[in-house]
């Protein structure tokens, strides 16, 4: 199973502050052993939410508002995308995570939707067009 960990935004992070090299040289031991367990598959840091951007739908309607964004405990500083057997292994990982940021911090874990877990909806003509988008995205 596929999982995205959050890892979320802080005072610090929003105002752009980065990193000791302590905490990247922690961070890359962590995700070095994620990478050697073979449960690694994406992992990045994002820019402050000032120079984001959210685009909200109504309808038709679109209506675009740039950061900074309220409610920074809310906000995302990063992720990883892990493929574990279960919660349990993804939980295992996460508290053996560095602090991801100087003060106190936050990672979420979210379990990815797979095909399969779209029953019926995810017809064999869908299923075949996802299947052919993934294998096109791994190309890049």
């Amino acid at each position: 199973m596929r999982v995205m960990v959050l890892v979320k935004a802080s005072a610090a992070s929003e105002a752009g502050e980065m990193p000791s090299i302590a905490q990247i040289e922690a961070m890359g031991r962590f995700n070095a052993a994620l990478l050697e367990a073979g449960l690694l598959l994406m992992g990045e840091g994002l820019h402050p939410s000032r120079i984001g951007h959210r685009i909200r739908f109504d309808g038709a309607a679109r209506q675009v508002t740039d950061g900074p964004f309220a409610a920074t405990e809310e906000l995302v500083a990063g992720f990883w995308v892990w493929q574990v057997k279960d919660m349990a292994e993804a939980l295992d990982w996460a508290r053996r995570c560095p602090n991801p940021m100087p003060g106190p911090s936050e990672i979420e874990i979210r379990r990815i939707y797979e095909m399969e877990d779209f029953g019926a909806a995810m017809t064999p003509e869908l299923a075949a067009q996802e299947e052919a988008m993934r294998r096109e995205l791994e190309k890049k």
